[in-house]
């Protein structure tokens, strides 16, 4: 039996499951994300209701009429695609006509008023042998063999109306293609079971691929961040978009403004929701708080009927670079083989860690073709365990070192004093407003913890950590009830004790 997984068309043996097709076709997907399966092709299209007309000038979009109770739209459904190739019939001050191709439909001789923008099977001649489509520009009277029962009116016109408008009979109709929207594959089913059973003419979806976008470096970063594991989680679902909240909170300057089509990704970049990532189902306009990021190449039906707690496979074009918490030597292979050239900057030595790169942001290299990668001794990382139980903290810390969206960030030692036996970070006041007292410490802070002045205290956003047990005082100086307790380092301790006030400080997720 023949499938199709992601398009692509695989021989399988009956009784196949839905783990047989892809690895049949080695189709990305993570374990545990939704996929999605329909029926086939015709499942899909029966559903369609646009359909895009390109022709040498451009394209027209039809849209079926809803409540056409003849088989003029069966019709046009069965033989859409025989009317490609086919050069424009005539244009007059009223209509353009494409075709013709034969059909069984019985023509009549009655006469119809017509709408500009109608859309009408006609049977010129009176014979089902020169069936043509027509285009009216106009409003009009006339006869046009219309099937019986009807008058011929099974669609409208509803984009390139321009085009329509300018063509003549030199023109050529190049492609006909429904346009897919969600209501055409909703009614397909999502499936985590990869056992279930595959039937001929089904069609897979494992994952998505996003074609990024080149004028949007820093937003598009912001995505990849968001998929870094490989898989998006769904927070919110709507017959307009999903949306993935993952790292709402993070601020990014506005880029590329266009219009939302249908499989637009964009980026909230200022308001409500700053920092969450939409795709769109449905076309959108443009607004000036979202940021392009890119479009959804393949996959689309995938997102229109996942739902919100679904985790989906994702994969980009082009894909991520980055070279941060690599050694410097497996950073030169990794460049080397997609054609990027390496500097190395700091500690140079084949097993130094990069902490930074410079172009920071993908799209940036991949145009530049080379980066500047900055090393440090391993053992100047220090790397920290983020407990779940000071939520607003936590997210606070990972906001301010980087941690949030890169494998290694930093902090600024602001007071550091031999013998005190403590040592502070520098904050920022603005994102620290609101981290009301969570997890403060019961009776004694440890060695080692990592505490954060909350909102009851005057330095609000201090961050501190203590190299020896306390049980007075929070990290950052502040009684308990001012602390709340974000995590703790576990490795590289020691090395903090001989850093000075102004030093940076790297860190890493255990």
């Amino acid at each position: 039996m023949i499938v199709r997984v992601n398009g692509e068309k695989i021989n399988l043996s009956e009784g196949s499951t839905i783990k047989d097709a892809i690895e049949a076709a080695n189709a990305p997907y993570i374990e545990g994300c939704v996929l999605g399966v329909v029926k086939g092709k015709e499942e899909i299209e029966k559903y369609v209701n646009k359909y895009k007309i390109k022709t040498s000038k451009g394209s027209i979009i039809i849209e079926l009429l809803e409540k056409d109770p003849s088989n003029l739209i069966q019709t046009w459904k069965k033989l859409y695609k025989e009317f490609e190739n086919h050069r424009v019939r005539w244009t007059t001050s009223n209509e353009v006509s494409m075709g013709p191709v034969k059909t069984n439909l019985i023509p009549t001789k009655t006469e119809h008023k017509y709408e500009k923008w109608d859309v009408i099977i006609s049977l010129s001649g009176f014979t089902s042998d020169a069936t043509h489509i027509i285009f009216s520009k106009s409003r009009h009277k006339s006869v046009y063999g219309v099937p019986e029962g009807t008058n011929g009116i099974f669609a409208q016109v509803v984009g390139g109306k321009r085009t329509l408008v300018n063509l003549t009979d030199d023109d050529a109709i190049t492609e006909i293609k429904p346009v897919v929207e969600r209501k055409s594959t909703i009614k397909s089913a999502t499936i985590t079971n990869l056992d279930t059973p595959v039937s001929d003419g089904n069609e897979i979806f494992t994952h998505i691929l996003v074609k990024t976008e080149s004028k949007s470096p820093n937003s598009v970063e912001h995505f990849f961040a968001l998929s870094e594991d490989g898989k998006i989680k769904v927070d919110y679902e709507s017959n307009s978009f999903v949306g993935f909240y993952k790292l709402q909170g993070l601020e990014k300057n506005a880029e590329y403004i266009d219009q939302r089509k249908r499989g637009a990704v964009t980026l909230r970049n200022s308001g409500k929701g700053m920092g969450r990532v939409y795709i769109y189902r449905e076309d959108r306009v443009s607004t000036p708080s979202h940021t392009l990021i890119g479009h959804v190449d393949k996959g689309m039906q995938l997102l229109d009927i996942a739902n919100s707690g679904d985790y989906v496979t994702v994969k980009s074009d082009p894909e991520r670079i980055i070279t941060i918490s690599m050694t410097q030597k497996d950073a030169e292979e990794y460049l080397s083989s997609k054609g990027i050239e390496h500097i190395r900057d700091g500690l140079k030595d084949d097993d130094a860690i990069i902490v930074s790169q410079n172009p920071q942001f993908s799209m940036d290299i991949i145009g530049n073709k080379k980066v500047k990668t900055f090393g440090i001794n391993k053992n100047e990382i220090i790397y920290v365990d983020i407990n779940d139980n000071a939520p607003r903290s936590s997210w606070y810390f990972q906001k301010l070192t980087g941690i949030i969206d890169s494998p290694i960030g930093s902090l600024k030692v602001h007071f550091a004093f031999p013998g005190m036996k403590v040592m502070m970070f520098e904050g920022n006041s603005k994102d620290a407003k609101g981290l009301t007292p969570e997890n403060t410490p019961p009776k004694c802070v440890t060695a080692g913890q990592i505490g954060i002045t909350n909102m009851s205290r005057r330095h609000v956003g201090m961050i501190g950590v203590r190299f020896e047990d306390n049980d007075e005082f929070g990290p950052t100086g502040e009684p308990f009830g001012g602390t709340n307790i974000v995590g703790r380092v576990v490795k590289g301790l020691e090395n903090l004790e001989k850093l000075k006030e102004g030093d940076i400080v790297y860190v890493a997720k255990n």
